[in-house]
């Protein structure tokens, strides 16, 4: 019986569907991989599964009512995002918060570089199979998503930087955990001992104790030879490539380039704090795990110095200006003007000059940037922003290429996507 010929390299090819709802797809991305037996010949990410169209919502509210919605857009960098949207009010409307509340800012930056990462690593390493250290990062986590709670009410989504300073000063006492049957006796004792002063104590103590734990991650990875396995010479990404891609963060300085907006174009109080600069060698996934390890102990350096500062020089966290900070609730008990000025910058907000302003942060995952435009309203005319995770998503074609299918999981993971800002 004659049999029709195929072509051996047609039954080797194939298409798979990557996501949208998978554990290593770090939202809802979805991937299509064409496949030469277990070789990806091609990747095309598809974005828009999530758009929540968080610009044109921004166009429609006032100024102050959008902060809320830069939180949800890299949700693991909440803070950061919040800086850069708060630069850009601030440059069109002139205005410039008190020094206290700058140091503040650069403080919870660092606190959110931390959170950041460590969410990273422990998801990174379930991604590649190592599952312990998940539980050390969130160790920490929990007690930096305190101090989010302990200054803004909420554990993520914060609202804390408000154009002209922040939303209060840091409270003289941190919350306590009680006796519950997972905490009580010496463990309950110790997790409290931290907690008996103010969060500049507390901080001041995990600053001195962070190291130790980032110690204890790269125990359980950095000479991990299965770790190294999934890693190293994966997705590498030249220093050409990194700057053809627009790539920002952990990915160009992993790449070698020496970038960091914190050093290059200072904001907050960047200038006056000592910190180096993690650089990669090799451009890889592993040389990334590095970067990130090294940031996460020099954020801690940072958070030292910045306790310093505010434990010596107390003072305002707002400018007094009531167009764009609400009076205290002891004015407006006594001054119907004050009264007003509250309803007025909750309901209507305020008036933007004309202008246009581009403010970006260095972010945990990059260069987050918000391009504002203003026609005098109080709405903005125009926002853009600029997520890092979009334009590294957009190099996956490029670095995946000839890789094995595992090793995509890898480069998903050494991206650090998360999608609220991608599908924004």
């Amino acid at each position: 019986m004659n049999m029709p010929s195929v072509n051996a390299q047609e039954i080797r090819n194939y298409t798979l569907n990557f996501g949208p709802q998978h554990p290593a797809a770090h939202g809802v991305l979805r991937l299509v991989l064409e496949m030469d037996g277990e070789t990806v010949m091609r990747a095309d990410p598809h974005v828009g599964l999530l758009h929540r169209g968080t610009e044109k919502l921004a166009e429609s509210k006032p100024f102050n009512q959008s902060i809320g919605y830069m939180d949800r857009l890299d949700y693991v960098s909440m803070m950061c995002n919040e800086h850069a949207y708060v630069r850009a009010i601030e440059a069109l409307m002139g205005i410039e918060a008190p020094e206290r509340a700058q140091w503040i800012r650069t403080l919870f930056d660092e606190i959110t570089r931390i959170l950041n990462h460590l969410m990273w690593v422990g998801t990174n390493g379930l991604d590649l199979g190592a599952m312990a250290v998940m539980l050390y990062a969130f160790r920490e986590r929990e007690e930096l998503m305190d101090c989010y709670e302990a200054v803004s009410g909420a554990r993520m989504h914060a609202a804390y930087y408000r154009p002209g300073g922040v939303y209060r000063d840091l409270p003289d006492r941190m919350p306590q955990y009680r006796e519950s049957p997972w905490h009580k006796g010496k463990a309950l004792k110790r997790i409290n001992a931290w907690r008996e002063g103010s969060m500049l104590d507390f901080l001041d103590a995990f600053a001195d104790d962070f190291p130790k734990r980032v110690d204890e991650y790269e125990t359980l990875l950095t000479d991990n030879r299965i770790w190294k396995q999934r890693t190293v010479g994966i997705g590498v990404v030249s220093p050409e490539q990194a700057l053809a891609w627009g790539m920002t963060g952990p990915m160009l300085r992993g790449s070698g380039i020496e970038w960091d907006l914190r050093k290059t174009q200072p904001y907050a109080r960047y200038d006056e704090v000592d910190f180096d600069v993690a650089v990669g060698v090799e451009g890889d996934c592993y040389d990334r795990y590095l970067v990130r390890v090294a940031e996460m102990r020099q954020s801690a350096r940072i958070i030292k110095q910045c306790v310093a500062w505010l434990r010596a020089n107390p003072g305002p966290v707002m400018v007094k200006n009531y167009k764009v900070a609400p009076p205290s609730r002891e004015e407006m008990k006594d001054d119907m003007e004050a009264l007003i000025h509250h309803f007025k910058l909750f309901t209507e907000g305020y008036s933007v000059p004309a202008g246009e302003t581009y403010q970006a942060v260095e972010a945990p995952k990059g260069e987050f940037g918000c391009y504002l435009v203003s026609d005098g309203a109080n709405k903005p005319f125009r926002v853009k922003l600029r997520a890092p995770g979009f334009s590294h998503l957009s190099s996956m074609d490029a670095i995946v290429k000839g890789h094995m299918l595992s090793d995509v999981v890898a480069m998903i993971g050494t991206y650090d996507i998360v999608f609220g800002e991608i599908d924004r």
